[in-house]
């Protein structure tokens, strides 16, 4: 599986596939964002586990190559901040995929993450032509929960105990799209203002206290 351009960009944001290479600033990047990235970091139920980010890029690649996900990274001013994996893809009737990021925290708040998911989806959709994109977020992470908003991602549902993220099974809240909403692009619908403003929002019975 493969798809055009090596990178692709809007103004100072781009994305492209994650190089071996990319390793060790990777690794930097997640030591000195530590308590920044801390909570939202994905974790094993059986105990800690050791963590190479050389091997852990050679599986993103090797399941690129399988067709299973495209693993990114994210740059900024050409400089990288942060991983986006497009993960779980599957083909056929469903035609439907997930994505998860982490950026750094000198990146947060500058348009970084809404534009690199939008590029993603936008290339999941035209290029790899996938149905939907799912991204899912824990109720406490105000941070992410915007970016879904800004794209006008569809809220979906509550999933209970759904991942487990810094220790424990968190909950979790559902957002998609799928190819028919947004014919014109994720990020053309959004730099054009068009995304709807509301579509994220969660309903009070499904609402959980931020904690």
């Amino acid at each position: 599986m493969e798809f055009g351009p090596s990178v692709l960009a809007h103004g100072t944001t781009s994305i492209r596939l994650v190089r071996p290479r990319d390793a060790r600033v990777l690794q930097d990047e997640l030591m000195a964002n530590r308590a920044w990235l801390k909570p939202w970091e994905a974790t094993s139920p059986d105990g800690p586990v050791s963590f190479d980010m050389r091997t852990g890029i050679r599986r993103l690649l090797q399941q690129y190559r399988d067709g299973q996900g495209v693993p990114f990274v994210m740059e900024s001013e050409g400089q990288v901040v942060g991983q986006l994996n497009v993960w779980g893809m599957a083909r056929g009737s469903l035609s439907s995929t997930t994505l998860g990021y982490w950026v750094s925290k000198k990146a947060a708040g500058r348009g970084v993450t809404p534009t690199s998911v939008a590029l993603a989806t936008d290339v999941c959709f035209g290029e790899l032509g996938l149905h939907r994109m799912e991204i899912c977020i824990r109720p406490e992470n105000s941070a992410s929960l915007r970016v879904v908003q800004k794209l006008g991602f569809r809220y979906e549902g509550l999933r209970r105990r759904y991942i487990h993220i810094d220790g424990d099974w968190r909950d979790h809240y559902a957002f998609a799209l799928v190819r028919e909403e947004v014919p014109e692009g994720v990020l053309a619908r959004w730099i054009a203002g068009q995304a709807p403003q509301h579509a994220a929002d969660v309903p009070p019975h499904d609402q959980l206290p931020e904690s």
